[in-house]
């Protein structure tokens, strides 16, 4: 009793802060939770004028998934979304930690302020703007790239957007211009928060700057890094349509479609919305599944979870 009337006394005192917080929790519910009825059409042979309860069940249950399984394309779609996933992840999770560091060791406020404003100013572009933006850097005839590589090798312009093989490095690039200084931030605050005591300490016992990084910020940063590696990790499947959909065309294909584009161009523009969504729920349960496993290893090996 005593327990239940200190829980009342506390949440009276804080009754602001989840005022503030209930816009927030709203969304979420609209939003986020609300729509995952619509999972059960994975289950149903949808038919929008019966709507989602007025669809008959699918015979068998798990028709749309054995029916995507049993096409090419769905190996297709899974490889190319995991080889995409994992090598943006390997080469663009280190770079916001690097550039962290790296602005971290700049004196001038003004400049570590405007440095930072510029670097995470790109996140803030639509996908449709920046494939535009490579489209005019990169075009064969008139783009800057292509310009310099003529001008040095004495060859052919090369087509970065149409053949296979630059597909993946000009995703990957792009994102890393993009999402670098966006994704810094969080490191940048987590080294904000080192007490300067430390490194202070750090000066009197000799240590230099590479040396302060290594043993001081690092450490410091590391659990914010796990953290940041488990949620990357866990959404190794899932990649945004909108750019990839956008720097897709016939040569490339082989490469470029991925589980996302998949389910918008059968859920969307085919208009076979039960099959669409049976697609998205097995992406979004192989997440899940890769999250979990993530998470506990994390919290054995190195203490650090988010659950």
């Amino acid at each position: 009793m005593m327990r239940e009337k200190g829980l009342c006394a506390v949440y009276l005192k804080n009754w602001r802060l989840y005022v503030l917080m209930l816009p927030a929790l709203v969304w979420v519910l609209a939003f986020a939770y609300a729509p995952m009825y619509g999972l059960v059409i994975a289950f149903k042979d949808f038919r929008a004028r019966a709507g989602i309860g007025g669809s008959p069940w699918s015979d068998p249950l798990f028709r749309h998934f054995t029916a995507f399984f049993s096409t090419n394309i769905a190996w297709t779609t899974i490889t190319n979304t995991l080889l995409l996933s994992i090598l943006t992840l390997l080469i663009s999770f280190p770079v916001p930690i690097i550039f962290a560091l790296l602005l971290n060791q700049v004196k001038g406020k003004g400049i570590q302020k405007t440095i930072q404003t510029i670097s995470y100013a790109p996140y803030f572009i639509s996908a449709v703007v920046v494939v535009s933006i490579l489209n005019v850097i990169l075009s064969p005839g008139s783009g800057f790239v292509n310009t310099v590589v003529t001008w040095f090798t004495k060859g052919d312009p090369v087509l970065f957007m149409t053949r296979p093989e630059y597909f993946r490095p000009v995703y990957i690039v792009s994102n890393i211009w993009q999402s670098m200084g966006f994704s810094a931030i969080i490191y940048i605050a987590a080294l904000t928060g080192i007490s300067p005591d430390i490194y202070e300490a750090a000066i009197v016992d000799g240590a230099n700057k590479f040396q302060r990084i290594i043993h001081i910020d690092i450490p410091s940063i590391l659990p914010t890094a796990v953290i940041m590696f488990i949620l990357a990790v866990g959404s190794i499947m899932t990649i945004g349509y909108e750019k990839v959909y956008l720097m897709q065309n016939g040569m490339n294909t082989v490469v470029s479609e991925i589980i996302s584009t998949y389910v918008y161009k059968t859920g969307l523009q085919s208009a076979q919305y039960s099959f669409a969504t049976a697609v998205g729920l097995f992406n979004s349960g192989v997440n899940f599944i890769i999250l979990v496993i993530c998470n506990q290893i994390a919290k054995k090996t190195a203490n650090v979870s988010i659950f």
